[in-house]
């Protein structure tokens, strides 16, 4: 069993000791690991500024919240047409910017059908494009890394056998044994980049499109006018449905 006062004087000495050491550490690493480590330090950097960028993206434009579709279309087939776009003029999502396209044109400020889905095909593509933004380089990083990381390792076998060949006679175990774990270093690097870059950049195509499905949804329903109703009967819908229905 360990000496309590030697335990009270490590855990003192505890807070200043590990960083100092890790550094110390990661730098050694970064020396013995050579020009590939620093590249994929680099990438590392590029890497984790795309994921911060979108999520901070995702957060502005409250990609998760729906909530406001119901309102508005519930709004529009009853006829209140100011109210549904002022529902959506408040909120960011770029669902909201689409629907609202939809919703001005058919209320008649665009003539033509067939234009108004070409417009409305135009603001959807520009909306899943800018949420589309960075991620291709992201899906890049995550694939190039861990090959990246294994050039490093070869490299790094190719100098330890040419050190072993030099050896001569006086072969050293420790030296294939060193360069070994020297040019896997790389590759172990590249692994740890590349796993949450494609865990990241999976989830951000995940938003994405579920995003656009929503758009479709919504669009959908104003061009074919159907909303079902909580009580499960059949009702008019779209703007003037009030003014459709036979009077008792």
């Amino acid at each position: 069993m360990a000496d309590p006062n030697i335990a009270k004087a490590g855990a003192a000495n505890v807070a200043e000791a590990v960083p100092v050491g890790s550094v110390e550490q990661l730098f050694r690493f970064m020396e013995v690991g050579g020009p590939v480590l620093y590249l994929l330090l680099g990438i590392s950097v590029m890497a984790l500024t795309l994921i911060l960028v979108k999520l901070i993206q995702f957060v502005m434009l409250r990609v998760h919240t729906h909530g406001f579709v119901e309102p508005a279309l519930h709004s529009w087939h009853d006829g209140r047409i100011r109210e549904a776009l002022g529902i959506l003029r408040g909120q960011r999502n770029p669902v909201a910017r689409v629907l609202e396209v939809a919703l001005h044109g058919s209320a008649g400020e665009v003539r033509g059908q067939e234009l108004l889905k070409e417009e409305i095909t135009r603001v959807a593509g520009l909306q899943l494009d800018n949420l589309r933004s960075g991620l291709r380089p992201l899906a890049l990083i995550a694939n190039i890394s861990p090959l990246i990381g294994l050039l490093g390792t070869v490299l790094g076998m190719i100098n330890a056998f040419q050190a072993l060949q030099n050896a001569g006679n006086k072969v050293d175990p420790t030296i294939l044994s060193g360069g070994i774990w020297v040019a896997l270093l790389t590759t172990a690097a590249g692994l740890i980049i590349a796993i949450p870059a494609a865990a990241a950049h999976n989830w951000m195509e995940g938003v994405v499109y579920r995003t656009q499905r929503v758009m479709e949804d919504a669009v959908t329903r104003v061009f074919t006018l159907q909303i079902v109703p909580a009580t499960g009967g059949s009702q008019p819908a779209g703007p003037g449905a009030e003014a459709a229905q036979p009077a008792e």
